[in-house]
């Protein structure tokens, strides 16, 4: 790009006014960088325009993944009519216009693509008002959401709809479409190696804030290419996309749970360290960290529950950020601290035996008499004292007469749970003594 760059032009191309996203906005469905899966031949919209049969569908992605650019395209390859709508401007009025007038061209030969941007914005009799109107034909609806469809979406919109998925951009794709936007400029970024990639880095995987971005630098007038350290002084980073409430809260909280159970310290820090510049409560995080020591590693490791508590406790004397370090501490703790459900796995199990025999009552010898009658009537009668027996152990039963013996926790040979098996084969061939005698 350096012969670029040394190309001498100091005012951009004659391009009226229009903001660099919308030149360079495709003209052609193979000129959309970074959604080759669903757009390819093979893929579920290549496949559908091939075959002239495009359905109703549910864009869902994140922003500046080319949603409008797609719907718009489709509509053109389609020839339909193409009506761009937002959910958060557009109510009830607007939308029985719409339909009207979809309805009219409908009666004259002509289908319409109507593209609802933020489409999970509308409430469910919102929703529900497309459907008629997709089910005879009037439109083709194409919603556009950045949230989950399966928790923002009615079912029976769903029902009628494909969910199409379009992917983050990555840096190669972020990469292609700075070039080409230096081609429509005329000229290189005045950005070095280095600058270039923490440019595209900024952007977060969204096009239309990168050519925002490159509009902005393209710009500048310097003598020469910009480090990283001067382009961050001049451009302030894009905040990484994370919603407390929504869908990216949950996947994030499961990619630093599955890390920590994957005994992987360094991811599990760094899931950590997102969560915490997106804004998350460090309490919320204290409390996750603490329930993964109880359902990961549990008696494998003891001490691990005692880490998180401690660490807990120091992030609430010391506050943020001294304390959030503390936090870390715990969760490198347990990526690191062997691993052991069986504790969890016996509690549900026993969970599901206590619905299934709920009524059964404890057996008459370990019940407790308070009372002459029920002395009488024989409770706690047999009851053998456990620090009386042969080492400390009657081996009698406390199921419920009749319930044969389960098993419910069964220890791995990990961690301190291997001395807590050894524990187990003890007083199970203690208890088959005892029974024996």
């Amino acid at each position: 790009m350096t012969d670029l760059f040394d190309t001498p032009s100091a005012n951009p191309p004659a391009q009226g006014l229009r903001p660099l996203a919308d030149r360079l906005r495709p003209t052609a469905l193979d000129q959309v960088i970074g959604q080759d899966k669903v757009l390819s031949a093979e893929g579920p919209l290549g496949a559908m325009l091939a075959s002239h049969s495009l359905s109703s569908l549910i864009l869902w992605g994140p922003p500046g993944v080319g949603k409008t650019t797609i719907a718009r395209l489709l509509a053109d390859q389609s020839n339909l009519a193409f009506v761009q709508i937002s959910a958060i401007f557009t109510g009830v009025p607007d939308l029985r216009k719409i339909f009207e007038s979809a309805k009219i061209r409908h009666h004259n030969g002509q289908g319409t693509l109507l593209f609802v941007d933020e489409i999970h914005r509308f409430n469910k009799a919102q929703q529900d008002g497309f459907l008629p109107f997709m089910e005879d034909g009037t439109i083709l609806l194409v919603g556009a959401t950045t949230e989950n469809p399966s928790f923002e979406l009615n079912a029976a919109l769903l029902s009628r709809s494909q969910v199409i998925v379009l992917d983050r951009l990555t840096l190669s794709d972020l990469e292609r479409m700075t070039q080409r936007a230096e081609q429509d400029l005329g000229r290189p970024l005045p950005l070095n190696g280095e600058a270039r990639e923490t440019l595209m880095e900024m952007a977060d995987g969204d096009g239309r804030a990168l050519l925002n971005l490159i509009e902005q630098v393209s710009a500048w007038r310097v003598d020469k290419p910009l480090d990283r350290d001067q382009l961050s002084a001049r451009l302030m980073r894009r905040a990484a996309k994370y919603d407390k409430s929504g869908e990216e809260h949950y996947n994030l909280i499961s990619a630093l749970h599955k890390s920590v159970r994957g005994s992987d310290p360094d991811a599990a820090l760094y899931w950590f360290a997102r969560m915490l510049e997106g804004g998350e409560d460090p309490r919320f995080l204290a409390r996750r960290i603490t329930r993964m020591a109880v359902e990961d590693i549990g008696l494998a490791d003891p001490q691990a529950q005692q880490v998180c508590l401690e660490s807990w406790q120091t992030y609430e004397r010391l506050g943020s950020p001294e304390g959030e370090l503390a936090l870390a501490q715990a969760v490198v703790y347990l990526a690191l601290a062997p691993k052991s459900n069986a504790v969890y796995t016996a509690y549900k199990a026993a969970l599901a035996a206590a619905r299934e025999t709920g009524s059964h009552p404890p057996p008459l010898h370990i019940r407790n008499a308070p009372t002459r009658l029920m002395k009488e009537i024989g409770y706690g009668a047999g009851y053998a004292y456990d620090h009386d027996a042969e080492d400390s152990f009657s081996g009698q039963n406390y199921f419920p007469e009749g319930m044969k013996r389960p098993v419910y926790y069964v220890p791995p040979e990990r961690g301190f749970e291997r001395e807590l098996r050894k524990r187990i084969d003890y007083f199970s061939k203690l208890r088959l003594k005892r029974q024996a005698e």
